[in-house]
C-alpha cells in the first residue's frame, strides 16, 4: 500500500494512529509541533520534556484494558518495552475487596481487565521510540501545522489535500497527501477552519463542571507502596472533592484531586503547596502515602481547567462534511478525564480509521464507514459520561444550597446506587467482572447492567438492606465540606453566597425576557 498519510500531532492519538496504520504498509508522517523529547531515560523525560501542545502532560494517566489489549495483540514488543521501562500493570485481583480475595479463583477472562499505569511522559516516550522503529513511519518534530490545504470538490464540500507546515526558523512549506488525519488534540484548529470554509460539521459541547489538580511524588529509598488492605481508601468522592492515588513507574506515584467549578475558594487554594499539604493531612487514605518518611513531592501542584465534553460529526444526513480528512482523539471526541478514557478513545478511533480505509478506496465511503463505527461504538460512552457530569454538577450545586432536600426520586436513585449497585459488585466477583467490561470499554457501558441476571442480583442486594450489606460499604474516605474548609482555613459561606447571587441574576434575567 503506497498511499501516503499525514498525521497532525505525535501525542498519544497520533502515535496510536501510527500503530494502527504503520503495519498496513502506508507511508505515515507524523507532524509534531513540539521539539524532540530528551534522549535519556524516563526520569529525564519527566524532568525536561516540554510539550506546549499537551497541557495535561503531567496530570495522572492510565491506559484502560481496551488500549492495553490493542498493544498486547498488535504490538507485543511495545508492551514488553513499556514494562521494561517501569510501566505498571494493575490486574483484576488488585480491584477485589478483602472478602472477595478470600474466595477468589482466577479465570482466563480476568487478564482482560488490566490497567497500564505510569507517568504520561514515560508512556509517551516509550511508545514514540517504538513507533520510530516502524519502517514506514516518520516523525517530524518542530513542525507546526498552520492550516489545512483544501480545494473544492464537485460534491460541494471541502476536500483536504495536505497541510501548510511551519518549521524551525519560520520556514513554511506545503505537504500533500490523499489522507490527512488530525490528531492535534483540543488545540487543533483544523475543524474550525473547515467549518469556516463551509463544511457542515455538527458539534455539541458543554462543561465537565470540574477542575483537576495533580502533584507527583517519589517513594523514599527502601519504602514500599502502602498496602490497600488495612488502610483508609486511597480514593474517594466526597461530593465537594474527588481524589485518587495513581501508581506510577520507577517508584513514583501521583495524586489527583477534582474540584467542582463552583467551589471557587477551594479551587484557588488547591495550587498552593501548603494548602495541598493540609488537604492531604485531612484525608487519611492519602496521608499514609505522603507521610514525610514515606515519600517526597517531586513537583509543584499542576492545575488543569477548561474541561469540556465535546462531540463532533464529520457526516451530516449520511453525506460527508469533508473529504480526505479524519479526526481522532480530542479534536473529535472529548470527555471528562475523570473517567480515564481519553487515550483509549483515541486509540479505538485510530484503528477505526484503519478499518475504514481498508473497507473501500472511495473517499466518501471511507468517511461514512468511519463515522458509522465511531457513532455506533463510542457514542454510548460519550453520552454516559456526559450524563454523569451533569449529575455531578447538579449535586455540587445542591450541596451549596442551604436547606436543600432531595426529591423522593433522587433519594431512590441514590439509594439504588449506594445501597444496591455498590454492595453488589463489592460482594459478587462475577458481577464485578461484568461491570469491568463496560468500564474498560470492552462492550457497551451499560450492557452488563441491562442483563436480567445481573439486574436481579443488584435488586436482591438492595432489598437486603444496609445492615446485611454493611461489610460491603467502604470506610469513610474523608471529612465533610465544612470540616475540610475549616482545616484549610477557607470561608465556608463564600461559595454559597456566590451561587445564590448567580441564581438570582439568572432569575431576574429570565423575568426581564418574559416581560
Amino acid at each position: 500500500m503506497d498511499e501516503a498519510v499525514l498525521v497532525i500531532g505525535a501525542g498519544i492519538a497520533g502515535l496510536c494512529t501510527a500503530l494502527a496504520l504503520g503495519p498496513t504498509g502506508r507511508s505515515v508522517t507524523l507532524l509534531e509541533r513540539d521539539l524532540e523529547p530528551p534522549s535519556g531515560d524516563a526520569e529525564e523525560a519527566f524532568r525536561d520534556w516540554s510539550r506546549r501542545g499537551v497541557g495535561h502532560l503531567r496530570q495522572s494517566h492510565a491506559f484502560l484494558a481496551r488500549l492495553g489489549k490493542v498493544i498486547k495483540t498488535d504490538h507485543p514488543a511495545l508492551r514488553d518495552a513499556l514494562l521494561e521501562s517501569g510501566v505498571r500493570e494493575l490486574g483484576f485481583e488488585s480491584m477485589l475487596t478483602p472478602s472477595q480475595k478470600a474466595t477468589y479463583v482466577a479465570r482466563a477472562v480476568d487478564a482482560d481487565f488490566t490497567i497500564l499505569t505510569s507517568r504520561r511522559t514515560t508512556l509517551e516516550l516509550v511508545i514514540r521510540r517504538y513507533v520510530e522503529t516502524l519502517p514506514n513511519v516518520t516523525i517530524r518534530s518542530g513542525a507546526m501545522v498552520r492550516k489545512l490545504l483544501t480545494e473544492p470538490d464537485p460534491s460541494g464540500v471541502p476536500k483536504v489535500v495536505g497541510v501548510q507546515v511551519e518549521e524551525a526558523g519560520g520556514r513554511c512549506s506545503e505537504l500533500r497527501a490523499p489522507i490527512v488525519i488530525d490528531a492535534g488534540g483540543k488545540q487543533s484548529s483544523g475543524v474550525e477552519q473547515l467549518i469556516e470554509e463551509g463544511a457542515p460539521i455538527d458539534e455539541e459541547a458543554e462543561t465537565a463542571g470540574i477542575l483537576y489538580f495533580t502533584r507527583h511524588y517519589r517513594l523514599r529509598a527502601g519504602k514500599q507502596e502502602p498496602p490497600r488492605e488495612g488502610n483508609p481508601p486511597a480514593g474517594g468522592d466526597l461530593g465537594y472533592l474527588k481524589f485518587g492515588v495513581f501508581p506510577g513507574d520507577n517508584n513514583c506515584f501521583s495524586i489527583t484531586t477534582c474540584v467542582p467549578e463552583i467551589e471557587y475558594e477551594m479551587r484557588k487554594a488547591m495550587v498552593r503547596p501548603e494548602m495541598w499539604d493540609r488537604m492531604i493531612d485531612s484525608l487519611p487514605g492519602l496521608k499514609v502515602w505522603c507521610d514525610a518518611e514515606q515519600a517526597e513531592p517531586t513537583t509543584k501542584v499542576f492545575g488543569m481547567g477548561d474541561l469540556h465534553s465535546r462531540w463532533r460529526d464529520l457526516v451530516r444526513e449520511n453525506r460527508p462534511a469533508v473529504l480526505g480528512y479524519f479526526a481522532v482523539g480530542d479534536c473529535l471526541v472529548r470527555t471528562n478525564p475523570l473517567y480515564g478514557r481519553g487515550c483509549s478513545l483515541a486509540a479505538v478511533q485510530a484503528f477505526m480509521v484503519r478499518d475504514a480505509l481498508a473497507e473501500t478506496p472511495d473517499p466518501a465511503g471511507r468517511l461514512l464507514a468511519y463515522h458509522r463505527r465511531v457513532r455506533a461504538e463510542l457514542r454510548p460512552y460519550y453520552l454516559a459520561m456526559r450524563a454523569q457530569d451533569r449529575d455531578a454538577i447538579k449535586r455540587a450545586e445542591q450541596a451549596l444550597t442551604p436547606g436543600y432536600e432531595p426529591t423522593l426520586r433522587e433519594k431512590m436513585l441514590r439509594s439504588f446506587v449506594a445501597d444496591g449497585v455498590t454492595p453488589a459488585i463489592r460482594f459478587d466477583i462475577d458481577l464485578l467482572r461484568e461491570s469491568m467490561r463496560g468500564f474498560h470499554m470492552l462492550e457497551h457501558p451499560n450492557a452488563w447492567f441491562r442483563r436480567p441476571k445481573n439486574f436481579a442480583k443488584i435488586i436482591w442486594y438492595w432489598a437486603r438492606g444496609k445492615k446485611r450489606n454493611s461489610a460491603a460499604y467502604p470506610p469513610e474516605a474523608g471529612p465533610g465540606r465544612e470540616v475540610m474548609m475549616s482545616a484549610l482555613g477557607l470561608p465556608t459561606e463564600a461559595d454559597i453566597v456566590i451561587l445564590a447571587e448567580r441564581r438570582a441574576a439568572e432569575t431576574n434575567g429570565k423575568a426581564r425576557l418574559a416581560a
